[in-house]
């Protein structure tokens, strides 16, 4: 019997996503450590992804020559070197050195993807694609709560716990993962062929898609939703430290939290509501309680009432995601699929690259209520977008 190579990609994708999402909420204090101001660790932030939207094409195309597991294991090499880097950083510009090694080889997820395309025959591909979701919710809600358990040991504690994982993920792609997977039964090998993530500077492959009304409205859409998210996620910490109090230990269980929500969501609630509203009225009701949300976090001073606020917070993105990634890949056409969700994934990039220094600087002046009405406006314009010309 012919072993699924589905399985390897679950173990992998979950236990790369455990060592980032230990390093998610503990990152911030690490850097206040090590002197970086609110700004600074912004720019942290920024580095990574501007590192990962330079890289990740490159790394796509390297995986069509070379194959997908050599890249795959090269880019987890380079996640576990930035770990360790920054498990043992002294100094602040180490800490930028070792998120920008992270971040020039980041394929990880990207190649994982790209394996189950090369695994599966297109119509079993969304099914196929679950299991990254899934793997999604288990390390959003075990990765906080392992940094947590570890962080009152000492901040270094977390860090190489994330490059033992790391370094799993390694011997998990190394043993178990097939590098030339035959092709499914009745699958042709120009099956495979995928429209791969445009570069940065492919600017005329952009303008192709935004040129297109219906999709363009989306794709602002989307990019609106990776701003707001990624100013809540990159400021959280900082906003809770200043006005809760708040340690690594409090924001990493905080972080917990809205990682079992996000499971309690994709675990049935949210297919079921696609089912009854679709995905354009989801979407809407997606930003509006991403807006509601935002806007209470600016006004809330107590924390029993900050769980409930930034719980409403996370329903609102956990269901933005999927429903606006549905109807993107609706729009565009069967072969635009690849290049469509590249450009999603570049989108995301900039935003993780523009919104943290925007937000952490407003923290870092004393404007926490700033930094949480950025998220809201940027909520609010991908709700008014829809209102402008055909929904």
């Amino acid at each position: 019997m012919r072993r699924s190579p589905l399985l390897p990609i679950f173990l992998i994708v979950l236990i790369d996503l455990l060592g980032f999402t230990i390093i998610l909420p503990l990152l911030p204090f690490y850097s206040e450590r090590l002197g970086a101001s609110p700004f600074v660790f912004g720019l942290i932030v920024s580095t990574y992804a501007a590192c990962q939207l330079i890289a990740g094409p490159i790394l796509g195309r390297m995986s069509d020559h070379f194959g997908r597991k050599p890249l795959l294991i090269a880019s987890q090499m380079g996640t576990l070197a930035g770990f360790l880097i920054l498990a043992y950083a002294r100094v602040l510009w180490v800490v930028f050195l070792a998120r920008a090694i992270d971040g020039f080889t980041a394929g990880n997820l990207s190649l994982a993807q790209a394996y189950i395309s090369d695994v599966t025959r297109p119509e079993n591909r969304a099914k196929a694609f679950g299991i990254i979701g899934i793997a999604f919710g288990v390390g959003f809600a075990a990765g906080p709560a392992i940094s947590g358990l570890l962080s009152p040991i000492s901040y270094q504690a977390p860090i190489l716990a994330a490059a033992a994982l790391s370094f799993g993920s390694i011997l998990c792609t190394t043993f178990l993962l097939p590098r030339n997977p035959p092709l499914p039964e009745g699958m042709l090998p120009e099956d495979r062929q995928q429209a791969r993530r445009p570069g940065v500077f492919d600017v005329s492959v952009y303008g192709q898609y935004f040129r297109r009304p219906e999709l363009r409205r989306l794709l602002l859409q989307f990019a609106f939703f990776t701003f707001a998210f990624s100013t809540f996620v990159s400021g959280f910490a900082l906003f809770a430290e200043r006005r809760f109090h708040f340690g690594a230990k409090d924001v990493s269980y905080m972080f917990a939290y809205l990682g079992v929500l996000g499971i309690v969501m994709q675990g049935g609630i949210l297919g079921r509501l696609v089912k009854r509203f679709g995905e354009g009225p989801l979407a809407r009701a997606g930003f509006l309680f991403a807006v509601l949300g935002a806007v209470a976090l600016a006004l809330t001073y107590q924390k029993a009432v900050l769980w409930v606020v930034v719980g409403l917070f996370s329903m609102g993105t956990g269901v933005l995601r999927p429903s606006l990634t549905s109807l993107i890949t609706r729009v565009a056409g069967r072969h635009e699929q690849g290049a469509v969700l590249g450009i999603t994934q570049s989108l995301q990039a900039v935003t993780q690259i523009v919104a943290p220094p925007l937000g952490t600087a407003l923290i870092g002046a004393g404007m926490t209520v700033g930094w949480a009405g950025l998220a809201a406006v940027a909520a609010l314009a991908g709700l008014l977008i829809p209102f402008r010309g055909k929904s």
